[in-house]
């Protein structure tokens, strides 16, 4: 048993981060602290002036661990890296977990190549970006490629010169094919040269090449190849004309701005490469409606660089930060260079602040009503339900199961979940049914049901005995709302399984009408019949119709199989490898069927005689 103020006690005054659990051992916030003992203490003062929010998670800490640094900038880090693997409760969170595409020049090759990368590795290639879309990168690769005709193949050159024939690209005119020698090393390392030049912006260097070769080609009366200079400048131009020039030093920067309305707060971020705007990208952060602004830039500033691998020599912010001495320090070792925060109060940079900071209001009203919308059909309609139901409890995670069967054959389970209104499908689970014979649904539910809960209790003293993460088991997370698909004797079932095992888990049915459509929710001997408009019933819908998908997916995939199984199986000479082999060679006993003797003689395991034999089965 944990003993919180006991606990208390111990801890040290030294920096680390602690991890606040709830009675599930769920993590429900990460900080972190210069000194853990003043900091975690506070959360348990009565006197200390705590937010609702704070109040509300207070409540829910049933243990905490801490994990000691050596410095507040280690604290720091594995804070980020904590928030980001856990994401917990009452962390205000970065909704928007993007990872930017690159461009990666193989330089450290003595034939580089052009490539799409997704992350930044230390292996001394040279990278471009980020791009805030795929496209943009893709599109510049592909410009690339048919403008210079480097390579972008595994071979490993100059060791496989001359091995093979050139590929496709050189036939189509998109590689120098260095493969064959047809390119030597000096010519090929100034195209590159050029490549890099291009990917640094200097655009011009790059137009004058290609002009001239185009007028040289047209004074040499080669038209074609002078039309392929022009296709290309045009490229070029194009790629060129997206970009802003914002500033003359050529700098890298980050341009960081939000807009703040109740619980949500949209960042908008404009990333300058090169002294050049190359996009913008929109993020939104949950959870803010009791932060000082201040607040919310510190939080989105440690969430962002967290989880991106290019830091920018400048960060441009519309607000101070708090810790910016650590944030700093830890951007610095990041990056391996300097990097500088500014909140500049007038000028250039102070103009582009307020652009970014006049687009993320635009940008938070293009999308507030959207966002309003989809939290009513998500967590105002589990909000809606539970009012009904007239549940006290916080209730964050349902779990929903249905069963399906024909006649009693292969009968199986289903156990969807969503998350405040949203499917979890990460955690939805399959059961085939073992011990009930028949179309028996009672019986199969208890199955599931007792299979279900017993395994989560199991895991849970196991990983406990183990002193590990619960919240990282795959049946620790309990819901906190059960729904059957049905009424007052499915829900039965479940409360009797619950009684048995020990839990006490709110249980309501989804009822259908003579139509097998939802009716309504059953729940303490009560029905309960729901605005049919409404979200909560719209989601009851959703989940009933979930449930009854992933089932009879299921269900439709042991049946198939089992056919499979059975047509083959009654061959003679056709034991589980060889019609193993079968399916494998062919796909379908559909192409079986249609398959001739020497088509059958072909597979793996089949002679003549078992294939005359297979044939004369599907046709006789």
């Amino acid at each position: 048993m944990f003993d919180i103020e006991e606990e208390l006690k111990k801890l040290p005054v030294k920096p680390g981060v602690y991890l606040m659990k709830d009675m599930y051992g769920n993590i429900i916030y990460v900080g972190k602290a210069i000194k853990l003992r003043n900091r975690v203490r506070q959360y348990f003062r009565k006197s200390t002036n705590h937010s609702n929010k704070i109040r509300k998670m207070v409540s829910m800490i049933k243990s905490f661990e801490y994990i000691v640094t050596d410095s507040e900038l280690e604290a720091l880090i594995l804070e980020c890296n904590l928030i980001k693997k856990h994401r917990p409760k009452y962390n205000t969170l970065l909704k928007d977990d993007k990872s930017y595409p690159y461009i990666k020049v193989t330089i450290n090759e003595k034939y580089p190549r052009i490539l799409y990368a997704r992350e930044l590795k230390k292996d001394k290639a040279k990278y471009f970006g980020p791009y805030t879309n795929t496209r943009g990168a893709k599109d510049t690769i592909d410009v690339i490629t048919k403008i210079w005709k480097v390579r972008t193949c595994n071979k490993s050159l100059p060791k496989e010169i001359g091995k093979g024939r050139p590929c496709l690209n050189y036939h189509i005119k998109q590689c120098n094919a260095p493969c064959q020698n047809y390119i030597n090393e000096e010519d090929y390392k100034k195209d590159i040269l050029e490549i890099i030049e291009f990917l640094n912006g200097k655009y011009d260097i790059v137009i004058n090449i290609l002009t001239d070769k185009m007028t040289k080609a047209s004074e040499e009366l080669d038209f074609e190849k002078a039309a392929e200079y022009r296709d290309q400048l045009a490229s070029v131009k194009s790629i060129a004309g997206k970009q802003k020039i914002i500033n003359a030093s050529m700098e890298d920067q980050d341009v960081i701005a939000f807009a703040k309305a109740h619980d949500e707060a949209l960042v908008q971020v404009y990333f300058v490469r090169n002294g050049k705007l190359i996009g913008r990208e929109h993020f939104h952060l949950d959870g803010v409606e009791e932060l000082h602004r201040r607040e919310v830039m510190t939080e989105f500033v440690k969430q962002f660089y967290s989880g991106t691998p290019f830091i920018p020599k400048e960060i441009i912010l519309q607000e101070e930060i708090d810790e910016a001495n650590i944030i700093n320090a830890w951007l610095t070792s990041k990056k391996g260079q300097k990097v500088y925060i500014k909140v500049p109060r007038k000028g250039e940079k102070h103009k582009l602040v307020e652009l970014a900071a006049n687009n993320a209001l635009l940008t938070f009203e293009q999308f507030g009503e959207k966002i309003k919308k989809e939290d009513k059909r998500t967590k105002g309609a589990v909000k809606e339900i539970v009012e009904i139901l007239g549940i006290e409890d916080e209730v964050k995670r349902l779990e929903a199961y249905d069963i399906s069967n024909i006649h009693g054959f292969e009968s199986v389970g289903s156990m969807i979940v969503f998350e405040e209104g949203k499917p979890k499908r990460s955690d939805y689970r399959k059961f085939r049914i073992k011990s009930v014979k028949g179309p028996d649904d009672y019986k199969s539910m208890e199955e599931v049901l007792t299979r279900r809960f017993t395994h989560a209790l199991e895991e849970q003293k196991e990983m406990l005995l183990k002193k590990q993460d619960l919240s990282l088991g795959k049946f620790t997370r309990l819901p906190d709302l059960i729904l059957m698909d049905g009424g007052k004797g499915q829900v039965n079932i479940a409360l009797k399984v619950l009684n048995e095992i020990g839990l006490s888990i709110p249980v309501c049915g989804m009822v259908k009408n003579d139509k097998h459509r939802t009716r309504g929710i059953f729940y303490n001997n009560i029905e309960y019949n729901i605005d049919k408009d409404s979200e909560g019933f719209k989601l009851i819908t959703r989940i009933q119709d979930e449930a009854h998908r992933f089932a009879i997916e299921y269900h439709r995939k042991l049946r198939s199989k089992k056919q499979i199984q059975s047509i083959l199986d009654d061959i003679e000479g056709i034991g589980p490898k060889r019609r193993i082999n079968l399916i494998k060679h062919f796909g379908s006993v559909e192409k079986i069927r249609q398959a001739d003797v020497d088509d059958l003689e072909k597979t793996e395991g089949i002679n003549r005689k078992v294939a005359q034999t297979i044939y004369d089965f599907f046709h006789e």
